[in-house]
């Protein structure tokens, strides 16, 4: 191999980095060559550094050549480092060329060359100190970490732009720095000039166009608007005019639902809860709400949609809790089903059906399925050593063994899979094996079980998913974990358990056994659609004609990319397969875990006893949803994205546009005449609605929230702007300009109200019932904004959306629910997600809302109103306070005289 490097070019310091640690894995030639040279022959431009592989093929963008080096010392890339290495080309590499040539060819200092690229380092600093590692994908260095580290070199290098605040940056700074191979480019790159070797380089350059205050993270901003053409307003002035009759007929509601030949057929489901589990908030968000939202859109765009669920009810988990509660497991079955059925019922989950899995369907449809994989010798048989609870006279299923990681060592790893290192496990391989119901140590003993022989499905396997996965939405961490699998390769996997509650397995000699629930609760999808019809086949048998979206935890992300499908395929059935598997990272409670045991943690049961609406519960839970990452559950937090995002900027908006109606127009929507400013404003609608439907047919459920939160501040920044209150005063010109804001603001307004039906539905009905809105504006989502209430429309009476959550309620539950972790932790809980952007949003408030104080008093206004403007700048500066982390201040009395 030959690479290729320039003097003072910046992307020579990480690729020579990474190529010292992969040193010895191959032959290296490094040339240096001129900026100016074409060194790879098909680039109309000059780029360097370029890697020549030994096939005579080129690499020639810097995280590719570093990746390229991690892998040949042995080290894979998890998503988190994709990640990082994603927001390291989008984000910080603008920033960080515009902080360069600020500093290097202009000759600025200081905050003129910090400026830029602040916002970029803190995220880096919070990053790592919210994950507790040095490095930025975990415990060990990754290609990341050297390609961000090479990146900032040149300029954190001068202690004067490394803030001495940002501790755990300055730390991973250090540690890397200190490395051999990172000190030996540094010097190659730099040659003791510093950074004004990179001057030669920068120089030549075109100045950086950078936008200042561009995201670095997930927290909304007040972005610029996008450069439109004169087209694309004329496109959306056209839609509006269009208005309703635009809209396709309302498909009519069938029951039961069913494929309809030349449509869009979606058949959704979530992950199958464990019915003696009462969910908590991650389990919720990880599968029922995520899948909900997605139904939910896919009925807005008329697809033809079937969502389904229910309770996972066999296996020793049920045997033992109706041992611990003095019942049989049919009747521990029966009364978890419910408390299921009502918790997803109070959270507002749209299932068409919600059934369980002890059933003669169940029973039927698995045992065909293995007669079928049985008869094409797929099925194997082996006697297996099993861990026996000799005190609880019974063979333990997996999960009900708990001991020491033989792979990482973690002490509370399952028998079957460990939840830190993710690797599977045979429970006999546990180190220090406990019982979990009596805490005494099994003892080994033989039993003869069915395998699934999954190495000789795995060519199928492959195949499908070559088929399959290419152009899917399957989230990254599912293609990441079933690569993984593959990458170990396919062992035969038990099917059978020696428990009495199950589908029993009809084979002669194992009829004292049950499938193993993780063989049969995938097939528990397709038993639940038998019950709700017995033409369950055009869902389940029809992968030609049917959408297959599933979605789950990331644990469970082998069962149905891998294990089901093997099934399926080898039953040769013509089954529907997963077109796309949506799998979410983990949510945790404050600084821990949830725990039912150590009343850690909101549970299912438990929210609507919060006396916090449902709807709240569903918009916090997916504006945290773990997508990339792991993410957490904030009481704090919680109450600022209430107050601020759905109190002040969207209730605040939409509360507003009804009540200009309703006080100006007596009610009824005012005529509209559109400036080219409100044509504009038309298109920047359109657009971001268009986002909001890449991405949730991408699945990207937090994201598209957020589009709903930015069209919301650009209707308060219209209303702002145009001040109706004050025009309606003025001339006739005025009069009518206040009756165009009023007029366009409403109907942003009801688009909002349809935009958040799949995320919050009660909200969303509300409003439709405030402003009165046609059937068809409430069923149908349009690709573009189109006028819903025209001139003469009658809304209804105009009312608050949302309450505001005060402190000391919230302190309470934190303390409700805190568990033993409010003993150990009593400070108040970091805001993790609370970044610059939310910060300057609440300053601006702030700002806004002081200005109409003082001209209130200017004014010599009513006392009663005064102090009602004077009470919400102080609940702004209480949040202000509280995203920046700064503790609240008591109020001081007047002294008296």
């Amino acid at each position: 191999m030959r690479l290729f490097v320039s003097e003072g070019a910046p992307g020579t310091l990480p690729v020579l980095a990474a190529a010292g640690r992969a040193q010895g894995r191959a032959q290296l030639l490094v040339s240096t060559v001129g900026p100016e040279e074409c060194v790879v022959p098909f680039l109309t431009r000059p780029k360097i550094p370029v890697l020549q592989l030994d096939s005579g093929n080129y690499l020639f963008s810097t995280n590719a050549i570093c990746r390229y080096f991690f892998l040949l010392s042995g080290s894979e890339q998890d998503d988190l480092t994709n990640q990082w290495l994603e927001w390291e080309a989008t984000e910080l590499q603008p920033a960080l060329s515009a902080a360069l040539y600020y500093l290097v060819v202009q000759g600025k200092k200081g905050e003129d060359v910090l400026g830029p690229i602040r916002r970029a380092l803190t995220h880096i600093d919070h990053s790592l100190s919210r994950r507790s590692c040095p490095f930025l994908a975990g415990e060990t260095e990754s290609v990341a970490d050297i390609v961000l580290w090479g990146a900032l070199y040149p300029l954190l290098q001068d202690p004067a732009y490394l803030p001495e605040e940002l501790g755990a940056l300055h730390s991973w700074f250090q540690t890397l720095s200190s490395q051999e191979p990172c000190q030996r480019a540094a010097e190659t790159v730099l040659k003791k000039q510093g950074i004004l070797a990179l001057r030669p380089y920068l120089q030549k350059q075109l100045q950086p166009s950078f936008l200042e205050g561009r995201a670095v993270s997930n927290e909304p901003e007040e972005e610029e608007l996008a450069t439109l053409s004169e087209e694309e307003i004329a496109m959306a002035v056209t839609a509006w005019e269009k208005g309703l009759g635009s809209l396709p007929p309302l498909r009519p509601k069938q029951k039961p639902v069913l494929p309809v030949a030349g449509e869009r057929n979606v058949l959704i489901t979530s992950a199958l809860p464990y019915v003696n589990n009462v969910p908590h908030l991650g389990n919720i968000i990880g599968c029922v709400l995520s899948a909900d939202v997605f139904a939910r859109y896919s009925r807005l765009r008329q697809w033809n949609t079937l969502y389904l669920c229910g309770t996972d009810e066999y296996g020793t988990a049920t045997e033992t809790k109706a041992m611990e509660e003095g019942l049989t497991p049919q009747e521990i079955c029966d009364k978890y089903h419910v408390i299921h059925a009502d918790i997803y019922r109070w959270f507002n989950i749209s299932f068409d059906i919600f059934g369980r899995t002890t059933t003669s369907q169940q029973t039927e449809i698995t045992q065909d399925i293995f007669q079928r994989l049985w008869n094409r010798g797929f099925v194997l048989q082996d006697t297996v050593e099993q861990l026996r609870c000799e005190r609880c006279a019974r063979f333990l299923a997996d999960r009900f063994v708990e001991g020491v990681c033989p792979f990482c060592g973690y002490e509370e790893a399952r028998g079957d899979q460990c939840d830190k290192c993710g690797k599977l496990i045979n429970a006999v391989e546990l180190k220090k094996p406990q019982c979990k119901v009596c805490r005494s140590c099994p003892v080994v003993r033989s039993s003869r079980h069915l395998f699934l022989d999954l190495p000789k499905l795995e060519d199928r396997l492959e195949e499908w998913l070559g088929k399959t996965v290419p152009g899917s939405d399957w989230t990254p961490n599912a293609r990441f974990i079933i690569r993984s699998w593959l990458r170990d390769g396919l062992k035969p996997r038990c099917i059978t358990r020696d428990l009495k509650w199950g589908t029993p397995v009809p084979l002669e000699g194992f009829e004292d056994k049950v499938f193993y629930v993780w063989f049969d609760a995938t097939f528990g999808y397709i038993s639940i659609t038998a019950n709700y019809t017995d033409q369950w086949e055009k869902w389940w048998k029809n992968p030609e004609q049917v959408n297959l979206y599933q979605f789950m935890a990331k644990d469970n992300v082998p069962f149905h990319g891998l294990v089901f499908p093997c099934s399926a395929l080898g039953a040769e059935d013509n089954y529907t397969l997963v077109s796309h598997l949506i799998a979410t990272e983990y949510l945790n409670y404050e600084d821990g875990k949830f725990s039912k045991s150590r009343g850690v943690g909101v549970f299912g049961d438990m929210a609507k006893d919060t006396g916090i609406p449902a709807d709240i519960w569903r918009f916090y839970l997916l504006y945290i949803r773990p997508e990339g990452q792991d993410s957490a559950f904030s009481w704090t937090d919680m109450l600022l994205k209430n107050n601020s995002e759905l109190l002040n900027n969207l209730g605040n908006f939409i509360n507003r546009a009804g009540m200009f109606v309703s006080k100006f127009f007596g009610g009824y929507v005012p005529k509209m005449v559109l400036t080219s400013d409100d044509q504009r404003l038309l298109a920047h609608v359109s657009l971001e609605l268009q986002h909001y439907h890449q991405l949730l047919e991408k699945v990207r459920i937090r994201d598209a929230l957020r589009s709903i939160l930015t069209i919301s501040r650009y209707g308060n920044q219209y209303i702002q702007v145009n001040e109706p209150w004050k025009r309606i005063k003025g001339s006739e010109a005025d009069r009518q300009r206040a009756g165009t804001v009023t007029g366009l603001a409403v109907n942003i307004a009801a688009l909002l109200s349809t935009m958040l039906q799949p995320y919050m539905p009660m909200v969303s009905s509300m409003i439709s019932a405030q402003l009165q809105l046609p059937p068809a504006a409430c069923s149908i989502l349009p690709t573009d904004f189109l006028c819903t209430l025209p001139a003469g429309h009658q809304i209804g009476t105009v009312s608050p959306l949302f309450q505001k959550l005060e402190n000391d309620q919230i302190e309470n539950l934190r303390q409700r629910f805190g568990g033993g972790q409010a003993k150990v932790s009593p400070k108040p809980a970091v805001i993790e997600t609370a970044g610059p952007q939310q910060i300057q949003m609440l300053m601006d408030e702030v700002t806004k809302q002081g200005n109409i104080v003082r001209e209130l008093k200017a004014q010599k206004a009513d006392k009663n109103q005064v102090a009602a403007e004077v009470a919400k700048l102080l609940d702004l500066k209480k949040q202000l306070a509280l995203a920046e982390g700064k503790p609240l201040e008591t109020p001081k009395g007047k002294k008296k005289k």
